[in-house]
Order: C-alpha cells, then structure tokens, then sequence
C-alpha cells in the first residue's frame, strides 16, 4: 500500500503494533491487537488509545487527531504484516462502537482495491457474511489472506 501511514513498531510474533498519532492533541500512543478468539483460526483485530503506564488500551476513545486516513492506512499496513507471518488465519474486526464500525466500512471502502488483490473480504448482514459490497453497512467484517 502506496498511502501515507505512521512508522510502526511490533512485538517479535507480530501480533501487538504500536504507532504514535500526530495532530493538533499531540502524539497520542495508539496500538493494534491481534487475539485469537476462541474459534480455531479466527483472530480479532483490536485498535484503541495506549497508555503504557497503566498498560491499558482505550478502545472507545475519539482522539480527533485530524489523521483519520494516516490512521486506518497504518491499521491496514498492520494486517498485511500479521498476515505474512500468519496467511492461514483469519481477521475479525468490529468497531467498539457502531459510529467506529462504519468507519472502519469508509477505511475499507477507500483501500479495497489495494486489499482485493491480497485478501478477501467478507461483510457480516443478518448474521451471515457475504463477500464485502461498498453499497452495504455490516456489522462486521473478516479478512482471509488469498492463496497465491
């Protein structure tokens, strides 16, 4: 992805990224999580407000730092590199709130043709998933890196 992202720092298993925000309320510590779930394979992205004094992530947080877009291309840089260590799992991902789900769906939308040719993308609707459309809100979504 050729889209301006902040540098990003990882843990040695690529599963925990941290990125520092810039804007008009400073440098703000925010990091990305991947966590399995209790499904074989299936790990859920988590992204909020890190506070390494008290080791917590804040994922309901609006930092409005004015770098929403720099913001999700990092994210989105974050799972292409879990991805290549990890190609044969899959992402969940849901906003903490339903206002950061439907931003999450606007992030997809602007990136998706740099994310089609690598993963698929899947929508959840009425509890089903079906391959993501730009027309449609879901409620959540899963990528799945494709086979080459």
């Amino acid at each position: 992805m050729n889209l301006e992202k902040y540098q990003i720092e990882s843990n040695e298993v690529f599963e925990i990224f941290d990125f520092y925000s810039h804007g008009p309320k400073g440098l703000i510590h925010k990091r990305v999580m991947y966590l399995p779930t209790s499904e074989p394979n299936l790990w859920q992205l988590i992204m909020g407000d890190y506070n390494p004094e008290t080791d917590k992530l804040d994922v309901y947080n609006v930092t409005n730092n004015n770098d929403r877009e720099k913001v999700l291309a990092t994210v989105g840089a974050t799972l292409f590199t879990f991805f290549n260590k990890h190609p044969k799992l899959m992402v969940y991902a849901k906003g903490s709130t339903e206002p950061r789900t439907r931003l999450y769906q606007m992030g997809i939308n602007q990136l998706i043709d740099k994310i089609d040719p690598e993963f698929y993308v899947f929508g959840e609707l009425d509890g089903e998933y079906e391959r993501f459309n730009k027309n449609i809100n879901y409620k959540s979504f899963i990528v799945v890196k494709k086979e080459k």
